[in-house]
């Protein structure tokens, strides 16, 4: 197997009649023989038109059968596909296609029709997807990923084991996860691949419909988002919470309150794991064995053939693969940016940017990334777990928590919440909103300022743009300055 497309094939030989892909809503079911066909004629129409290995096509497509569909008919043809996030503003949109040199943006109807234009001349693309970042702090770096990167990533999935072992010709993986990010589109695709399973695939998730679709669709894992487990905890208890046959779900960033309580009303276990689209299957870690910790943030201990180092002072984690390649399965670079990849190599080692601790027995536990670490008169505060803390509050619809200069204590934490309807944007809520905090967390950790907007900036991936939130801590309207009331008790 030397492409994604080359271990399909190989599956849809050995398995043609077993189910490759279930999407919904629409409930479109097709088997490994079916796919094949199918993506044997949208390779032929992409040949016609002069397409070929050296160009880049951005596939602007929802979650779609399509999506998949057309994906591995470029591999096919070794052309490299650019998923584009389709709500991406225009902006957006013309950044990374100018960036990507794509030669071709495929939407729906394009995708449909197959009215494709005539290919320009190709140029000297060797990847099999170029992804985009969700540039939180900044523009969006492209990550350059190879066929080994995918098939990696899948065979280390299938290597994980332990509660997330996965029964070849059986399994039916259902995720709402979206396309155009590394998970859905390289490690659940390829896993099932590799082992002659089914993909189920959702639009998007749907709360109200989701344990009705993993039922019918008879999904024995789950990939979950980390807002999903607090969201399906608030629906009313139904028929549908334990008629399911899934053995586990897989996903990062669950709210440690709500884990145990999932576990214990749903029935399978939630395994957090750890990648980036820059490490893939180089430095995935995953909390698949016991002890888990569960409620701790905990992402297991790292596999056999992943070096890890903890920068002291920072808790930096820094990953490298063992032996003579130290980037084997990792990402290629970000295109056009020798030296951001440089420095993220510097010395030898990735830096993930992400902060993380050793528990008593050696498992690493996730702390928050490095860039949403605060530092407050010598303590080091995560802001992921202040608003964990503060998600709870009737008054807060939406909360992300930042560091507000501070010309004492060096940094203050600063909640920037917007409110729930029926509450209002005073000192009173205020109040009780860092109360709420200060019972739950040390003294320290509880905002001394609190501000209300009206809405958080976020990318288009829903991810709150904390670097505009960071110029309005200069400057914050509405914000109450509480600092008088933190108190060591």
């Amino acid at each position: 197997m030397t492409t994604v497309f080359t271990a399909f094939e190989q599956t849809a030989r050995a398995h043609g009649a077993k189910p490759f892909l279930r999407f919904y809503p629409e409930k479109l079911e097709l088997s490994y023989a079916q796919a094949q066909e199918r993506i044997a004629e949208i390779a032929r129409a992409y040949s016609r038109k002069g397409y070929a290995r050296g160009h880049r096509v951005a596939l602007k497509l929802p979650n779609c059968a399509d999506f998949l569909l057309h994906f591995l008919a470029l591999n096919s043809l070794g052309i490299a596909v650019v998923p584009m996030n389709p709500d991406y503003q225009r902006s957006e949109f013309e950044y990374v296609l100018a960036h990507s040199e794509a030669a071709l943006v495929v939407d729906l109807a394009m995708a449909k029709s197959m009215d494709l234009p005539q290919a320009p001349q190709a140029g000297a693309a060797a990847e099999c997807a170029l992804l985009y970042t969700s540039g939180t702090t900044g523009k969006p770096k492209g990550c350059l990923l190879s066929n080994f990167y995918f098939l990696n990533v899948g065979q280390r999935y299938v290597d994980e084991g332990g509660l997330c072992a996965l029964k070849h010709g059986e399994e039916r993986l259902i995720t709402p996860l979206p396309l155009f990010h590394m998970n859905a589109l390289a490690v659940s695709t390829t896993a099932m691949i590799l082992t002659a399973g089914c993909v189920v695939q959702l639009d998007r998730f749907h709360p109200k419909t989701w344990w009705r679709d993993v039922v019918d669709s008879r999904a024995t894992i789950v990939h979950y988002l980390g807002v999903m487990p607090a969201i399906l905890l608030q629906l009313e208890p139904s028929a549908h919470d334990r008629a399911h046959r899934v053995r586990f779900g897989y996903g990062a960033n669950a709210n440690p309150k709500d884990h145990a309580a999932f576990e214990a009303r749903f029935g399978f276990p939630l395994i957090e794991a750890w990648a980036m689209t820059e490490t893939g299957g180089g430095a995935l870690i995953a909390a698949s064995r016991e002890p888990r910790h569960v409620g701790t943030r905990c992402i297991g201990m790292p596999p056999p053939g992943l070096e890890v180092q903890i920068v002291p002072g920072t808790e930096e984690l820094l990953v490298r693969q063992s032996g003579a390649d130290p980037k084997r399965g990792f990402f290629s670079g970000y295109l056009k940016d020798e030296a951001a990849t440089t420095e993220a190599w510097r010395d030898g080692w990735f830096h993930t940017g992400d902060c993380v601790r050793r528990g008593p027995d050696a498992s690493l536990h996730f702390v928050d990334r490095r860039k949403n670490v605060i530092r407050r008169a010598g303590e080091n505060i995560a802001a992921l777990e202040v608003e964990a803390a503060l998600a709870g509050h009737p008054a807060i619809a939406q909360v992300a928590v930042i560091a507000k200069p501070d010309e004492v204590r060096d940094e203050e934490v600063m909640a920037c919440v917007v409110l729930s309807q029926h509450h209002s944007g005073n000192r009173d809520t205020a109040i009780s909103i860092q109360d709420w905090c200060l019972e739950r967390l040390a003294y320290f950790k509880a905002p001394g300022h609190v501000a209300f907007l009206a809405e958080l900036p976020v990318t288009s991936t829903n991810k709150v743009q904390k670097a505009k939130l960071a110029d309005f801590a200069l400057d914050p309207a509405d914000c109450f300055d509480l600092r008088e009331r933190k108190r060591r008790k």
